[in-house]
């Protein structure tokens, strides 16, 4: 298993935060970035990311390494989904076992936040009323 990558399938949040398990670790921390039904006051029914997947694998994997040397933590694990998305499927999972929970809760949150902030995925809100926009990573409208 890859510490990042990008999946076009359905992402197995179970599989992932199993594979984080060792006997070194006292803490297993996962965040599930999931579809919802509104942004901004408007409803929507559907996502679609897309990614530049050389790079965005290159990134992430240099966020993911980063983490390792930055916390003290046993395994991680970050994917991100790209294609077409429904409500309530997972779009992103980033899962990290350490021996302390403040490792990991730390490390999740970091790679979470700089996968976000610049590993290059855009995302297409397609809203209730028929129309779309995109979104940066960082969640910020497209103008």
């Amino acid at each position: 298993m890859k510490d990042f990558a990008l999946a076009v399938m359905t992402i197995d949040a179970a599989a992932l935060r199993s594979a984080l398990g060792s006997d070194r670790a006292g803490a297993v921390v996962c965040f599930e970035g999931v579809v919802r039904d509104h942004s901004e006051g408007r409803a929507v029914r559907r996502l679609a990311y897309q990614a530049y997947a050389p790079l965005a694998e290159a990134e992430g994997t240099r966020i993911v390494a980063e983490a390792r040397t930055r916390f003290e933590i046993e395994r991680i694990v970050c994917v991100h989904r790209v294609g077409e998305l429904s409500i309530g499927d997972v779009a992103v999972f980033v899962g990290v076992s350490a021996a302390h929970r403040d490792a990991a809760f730390a490390a999740c949150r970091h790679v979470i936040d700089e996968v976000k902030r610049s590993v290059p995925i855009w995302k297409k809100e397609h809203y209730a009323d028929g129309e779309s926009a995109w979104r940066h990573p960082d969640g910020t409208p497209v103008r």
